[in-house]
């Protein structure tokens, strides 16, 4: 298949998961979709606050992001949408930039998601699935933790009745600590019933629309106080129900600006699209296909900035809810969007009623429900490394900006990657008896006799400029253990080598000949093999010294080494040594013995 018909078969909005609807999955689909609506109805007004922008915004984006993500994405199940990790992100990008809420903000936000859009797309198209799927996943655990953090900071001022407040996360708490003597009692008192209701809700049914039951008691709370009358802030009214198109405008002073947000965003996008979504299909035993879900995520910003949308990704929670109300197809997140657009209908003017402390409480409970506490005991206990990438990214979105701290997370995952590249397993093995079979294992881990002339040394790892002065340290310290020695040097583990890897081989040559000595490898992969063909390490070993399997290195090692050490050898540590002086007649396999006086 070309190159242009792959991608015209990306852009085509016609998926095979189409021709899987019947009667019994447009029901079940009906169903899903219905639950999925009334659950993003609040989420949609919560998370356009946490991104500054006003409550439609994030209305849209639950209408229009889901939809389009739909057709054009991979997974039968995930929805996406607005989410609070790229809203966070968003807000710290445009905050900056703008006053919150303002048109230009508005007019920003519109922008970035473009640009969002056109980075995805672009993704998706050149087939970069796999390589955005290579960052560690604890970079996402990290900076959701980050996010939650300051998610939860932010929305403390008005749930105290005190009004937002700039920064990150320690300029936010001081302010709030300079200001705890204008708490409004309301305020906090709207703000307890409404998180009280969440959490008894979603204790008794998590089928409930626990949500909308907290928003309703909230606003219950507000009138029964008197919240407006005590200055209690209350959302205005929606601009509008439905979405309109509207071209993006963009300015060329902006984009400079705006490019490394959307960076930052676009990745966090893909990263939480691409989780998610392989979750589910492991979980399903579904197809999933990175790249093609890259491309309907890009496509659902792109067209969504025409549409009033900010950007969204996958939605773990709603995608879960999907599938636990018996979704089949992705027909339920395009179902949703019709019945939300229904039910704003029909609750638009009631949006005005709602005190602000309800929806940054449901805010505060989203936060709260960011952190993953039993990933990050899990990446804690199993991996240091791992520990390391999570708290670079954690502490530097706390301290600093979240983009930079997606910035700075990458970077601690490369750094460790290229790391743990430039360290691999170099191992001397030995033949055993494992289950009426010889296998080769770790000599030194095993306590395993050796050949007193031969050395087996295996390479699991790339051999390229990185690694070479770890491998050559390994052989010295190997050379110390167990003496200088004929080498049998096993690449069959070895992923590629550079022209610094070629390099590292013909000097271990020339080292082990000058001391009387030889090495001799095993490779067999074609790649390997035409590496080094290209950089000439067969015309300085000898064609007689590059074999494809173990036996051949070991038959003409052993076939080379010294006859009157052989006669005086007892151990025997190959089958191949019954072929050499002092082998008893009847010797069977390898010995225990050490060399004769």
């Amino acid at each position: 298949m070309s190159a242009a018909t792959e991608i015209l078969g990306r852009l085509v909005p016609v998926r095979p998961w189409m021709t899987a609807v019947d009667g019994q999955s447009l029901r079940a689909d009906a169903m899903a979709g219905l639950t999925g609506a009334t659950i993003v109805l609040p989420q949609g007004i919560a998370f356009a606050v946490i991104a500054g922008l006003p409550p439609e915004y994030g209305l849209f984006t639950a209408m229009i992001v889901p939809l389009v993500a739909a057709i054009w994405g991979s997974s039968m199940i995930m929805v996406s949408g607005p989410t609070t990790a790229i809203s966070a992100v968003l807000f710290a990008t445009l905050a900056p930039l703008a006053p919150v809420g303002t048109p230009e903000y508005v007019t920003l936000a519109l922008v970035l998601t473009l640009l969002v859009g056109a980075m995805q797309l672009a993704a998706g198209l050149s087939g970069l699935g796999e390589v955005i799927a290579f960052i560690s996943h604890s970079v996402i655990v990290g900076f959701t933790g980050a996010a939650a953090v300051l998610i939860f900071v932010s929305q403390l001022g008005p749930a105290l009745g005190l009004g937002a407040s700039e920064g990150s996360v320690l300029p936010r708490l001081l302010a709030l600590a300079d200001r705890r003597d204008m708490i409004e009692p309301a305020a906090m008192l709207i703000a307890a019933v409404t998180l009280g209701t969440i959490l008894l809700m979603t204790r008794l049914d998590k089928r409930l629309p626990a949500y909308i039951l907290a928003l309703l008691a909230g606003s219950v709370a507000g009138a029964l106080l008197d919240a407006a009358g005590r200055g209690v802030a209350h959302f205005a009214p929606l601009g509008a129900v439905s979405p309109s198109f509207a071209v993006p405008q963009l300015q060329a002073d902006s984009l400079a600006a705006l490019l490394p947000g959307a960076a930052a965003v676009a990745f966090v996008g893909l990263l939480e699209a691409i989780s998610i979504g392989k979750s589910f299909a492991v979980a399903r035993k579904e197809r999933f296909d990175s790249n093609q879900e890259i491309v309907g995520q890009g496509m659902s910003n792109l067209v969504g900035s025409f549409f009033q949308c900010y950007a969204g990704s996958g939605s773990f929670t709603r995608s879960g809810l999907n599938a636990d109300s018996g979704a089949k197809t992705p027909l339920s997140a395009i179902l949703a969007a019709g019945f939300l657009l229904l039910m704003l209908w029909l609750v638009s003017p009631l949006v005005a009623r709602v005190p602000v402390p309800a929806v940054s409480a449901i805010i505060l409970y989203v936060a709260l429900k960011l952190i993953d506490h039993r990933e990050i005991r899990h990446i804690v206990t199993t991996s240091r490394s791992e520990t390391v990438i999570l708290l670079v990214t954690f502490v530097t979105g706390v301290v600093s900006e979240l983009d930079f701290a997606i910035l700075a997370g990458v970077v601690a995952s490369l750094v460790v990657f290229l790391s743990q590249s430039a360290r691999p397993l170099v191992a001397v093995g030995a033949p055993a008896g494992v289950g009426g079979r010889r296998v080769f294992l770790n000599a030194h881990h095993y306590g395993l006799p050796q050949c007193p002339q031969i050395s087996m040394t295996r390479l699991e790892g790339p051999l390229f400029f990185g690694s070479i002065d770890h491998v050559e340290r390994r052989f010295r310290q190997l050379d110390a253990q167990d003496g200088d020695k004929t080498r049998i040097f096993n690449l069959r583990g070895v992923g590629r080598i550079d022209m610094s890897g070629g390099q590292f081989v013909l000097d271990e040559v020339r080292r082990a000949r000058a001391q009387g000595h030889d090495l001799h490898l095993i490779a067999k992969h074609p790649d390997i093999l035409r590496t080094l063909e290209r950089l000439h390490c067969g015309d300085v070993l000898g064609p007689d010294h590059i074999h494809g399997t173990k036996a051949a290195a070991i038959d003409a090692a052993v076939a080379a080494a010294q006859d009157d050490i052989c006669a005086r050898c007892r151990l025997r540590v190959f089958h191949e040594c019954a072929r050499k002086p002092g082998a008893p007649a009847d010797e069977s396999g390898p010995q225990t013995a050490g060399l004769t006086p």
